[in-house]
């Protein structure tokens, strides 16, 4: 899992960090992803059952709930860790940040692809929910308690319930550049009836 690489995120990361003995010790996330490389390994060669066993026992012991079919980056640092629940299908890219309670969850859809996937250097804040099979961009922030259930462009700040956009590019949206969720939503319903209109003629 290039652990010395993992320990530095952490040092960059977390100011209470000391030292990379400590880290590497006494720190729930790092020993929740020690365990995640070995669950998915067992997981993608066909070793299912001992891929969850060891999955399992890693969350009685740190809290954190990995599903070992979900795939991880590098550098991923979980600050805390406490209750996150990361599901099967999820995608990370490298140099995320994700603090305690935070869930990557799916919303009831029963096959395929049904958790979301978080770009590089995306920040998933204490206590939010990110649910659905969606992208979050490179670089966006997830706030604190947020539950964000559409797409997240890149370079995005998502606060509230639902998740909505107040920032781009560091930028402050005021109320007349802030999307309109009800148009957004629209919008996709519009592409929705499109594609199934298109699919009708192709029949």
């Amino acid at each position: 899992m290039r652990l010395f690489e993992t320990i530095r995120a952490y040092q960059k990361n977390d100011p209470a960090a000391r030292n990379g003995l400590e880290i590497f010790l006494l720190y729930s996330g790092i020993h929740a992803m020690i365990s995640y490389r070995f669950a998915h390994w067992f997981h993608t060669h066909h070793m299912k059952f001992i891929g969850r066993w060891i999955s399992q026992r890693s969350r009685r012991h740190t809290s954190i709930e990995i599903h070992p079919g979900a795939k991880i980056g590098r550098r991923l640092v979980i600050d805390h860790g406490n209750g996150i629940v990361i599901g099967e299908t999820v995608e990370i890219g490298d140099d995320c940040l994700i603090y305690q309670g935070a869930t990557l969850g799916g919303t009831g859809i029963s096959h395929g692809k049904r958790h979301p996937t978080l770009g590089n250097n995306v920040m998933v804040g204490s206590g939010a929910k990110v649910l659905g099979p969606f992208k979050v961009g490179d670089n966006s922030k997830i706030a604190a308690n947020s539950v964000v259930l559409r797409e997240v462009p890149p370079n995005c700040t998502v606060v509230g319930i639902p998740g909505h956009i107040v920032r781009v590019e560091g930028e402050k949206l005021d109320h007349i550049h802030t999307p309109d969720p009800v148009a957004i939503e629209i919008n996709e319903l519009k592409e929705r009836i499109a594609k199934l209109e298109k699919l009708l003629e192709e029949t």
